[in-house]
């Protein structure tokens, strides 16, 4: 109840507001109305500022000691294994699959939402919290954005129905890519986080800053909420229940095994497993309208993982929260 009253509240705060403005907003249809933008402009403000400014905030009471590179070498464990079990389920499928699904089939079993949706998982859990939020920012930001924004998008362009042109040199596009992902503004936080760390700021700012990085969470669970609110497609269920169960089950399960072999318990293994099993990311979405993939089997995935997150989680909670 200490997790999900605090995430249900702030996510049915979304899906809520999300309800009033298609009821209410004009031009709901349209992409200028405030139903499409309200959701689009939250987004924009949490990519380029609410979120990097809240992991300088956390970062301030993080423990950032320990072997805390060992989480982006698990989130790329994962991320290969959810690559290579999606491409075994193709394989042995004896139905034909269009590239296009094949990609998003694939970036549904790779990437989870370890930003939006992982952070405030952790930091809310009573076991968990600020003291260890070190290991999902560095599993998110050296691990899953990374694998979004630079093998997801090399997948995508490959399976997707939009050819790249070919005339652009592949140095040319790798470089692209490079510059986008040094770009980010999580990349950049994380730096400004690690530097201001050593930094005495005035009382007044450190918890003004810690104050702001809370109420960016309950924001980024409302805009969960409010994307919840506008999926409408539910095509290809098989596909996605295969897909989600890669992505929540297969995965948090070897990272759990793996971790315990190599005699890592604790907290640290808990936050790794957590995000392993997050819900289908919602660059998936961006990477499936850039591409043109299979954007119903995208949307599908987001939803159905989603909502299978409020049962997954008590499994991981259960099955490795002791020492």
């Amino acid at each position: 109840m200490h997790l999900y009253g605090p995430i249900g509240a702030g996510i049915c705060a979304g899906i809520a507001l999300g309800a009033v403005l298609y009821r209410v907003a004009p031009h709901r249809d349209l992409p200028q109305g405030l139903y499409q933008q309200v959701p689009l402009r939250l987004g924009r403000f949490l990519f380029w500022l609410g979120i990097p400014l809240s992991i300088v905030g956390f970062m301030r009471r993080a423990d950032l000691s320990g072997n805390l590179y060992l989480a982006p070498v698990v989130a790329w464990s994962a991320i290969l294994l959810g690559l290579l079990c999606s491409r075994l389920w193709i394989r042995a499928d004896q139905e034909p699959w269009a590239r296009p699904t094949q990609g998003s089939f694939s970036l549904a079993a790779m990437l989870g939402n370890t930003g939006y949706i992982g952070y405030p998982v952790v930091l809310l859990l009573p076991q968990l919290g600020v003291s260890v939020f070190g290991w999902a920012l560095f599993y998110d930001a050296l691990g899953t954005l990374l694998g979004s924004y630079g093998l997801g998008a090399i997948l995508a362009s490959e399976m997707g129905g939009q050819r790249l042109n070919l005339a652009q040199s592949w140095q040319r596009q790798w470089s692209t890519r490079l510059r986008a992902v040094v770009r980010n503004p999580i990349i950049l936080a994380f730096g400004l986080g690690l530097g201001l760390k050593a930094i005495a700021l005035p009382a007044w700012l450190d918890l003004a800053l810690y104050r702001f990085a809370w109420a960016i969470v309950v924001l980024s669970l409302m805009l969960m909420g409010l994307r919840i609110q506008q999926l409408s497609s539910w095509q290809h269920l098989h596909r996605a229940t295969i897909a989600v169960a890669i992505k929540m089950l297969v995965l948090p399960l070897a990272v759990g095994l793996g971790l315990t072999i190599l005699g890592v318990d604790g907290p640290p293994r808990l936050v790794m497993i957590l995000q392993a099993g997050m819900p289908c990311a919602f660059s998936n979405l961006v990477l499936a309208e850039a591409y043109d993939l299979d954007r119903d089997l995208s949307v599908t995935c987001v939803g159905l993982s989603s909502a299978s997150l409020l049962f997954t989680l008590p499994l991981w909670l259960w099955a490795f929260s002791g020492e």
